[in-house]
């Protein structure tokens, strides 16, 4: 028996999906920050206690950054479900989840250093190759004409 949803009806399905999982992520990004604590790389991150200096991109400290994300996530989800804005939405997405490699690599460069334990190890070695998926999924939306 034939599938009887057109492409157009998959892609608002794939869409919502995509949102329900940043919404999903959003939440956890304000219930529990340090969760992602260890994915936001040092480098941009702003040192408050003085105990070392700030480079040239550390403008946020790594709250600020896990609450920035999770707001940008918020807002991805949202414009998913906007027919008008889901393209757009989407080529953000698929911008944010790459620009989230950086924060892979260093989290599972820091897992497997010497103050990394087994279990950081296991959870960043898993989360790393989770982001291909993501970002392809993600880019899927960009297309006008959807199709399976």
């Amino acid at each position: 028996m034939p599938f009887p949803w057109s492409g157009r009806d998959l892609q608002k399905l794939s869409a919502a999906a995509m949102s329900a999982l940043l919404l999903t992520s959003a939440a956890k990004h304000f219930r529990e920050p340090e969760f992602f604590h260890p994915l936001v790389p040092d480098i941009i991150c702003r040192d408050d206690s003085g105990e070392q200096p700030n480079g040239p991109l550390a403008v946020l400290s790594r709250e600020e950054w896990v609450a920035a994300t999770g707001l940008l996530e918020s807002a991805a989800a949202v414009g998913l479900l906007i027919p008008a804005t889901r393209r757009a939405a989407a080529g953000c997405v698929t911008a944010l989840f790459t620009a989230f490699l950086s924060g892979h690599v260093d989290a599972l460069r820091k897992a497997y250093g010497p103050r990394g334990t087994p279990m950081r190890r296991r959870v960043h070695t898993l989360r790393l190759p989770l982001q291909a998926p993501l970002i392809a999924w993600a880019w899927t939306l960009t297309r006008r004409n959807w199709r399976p």
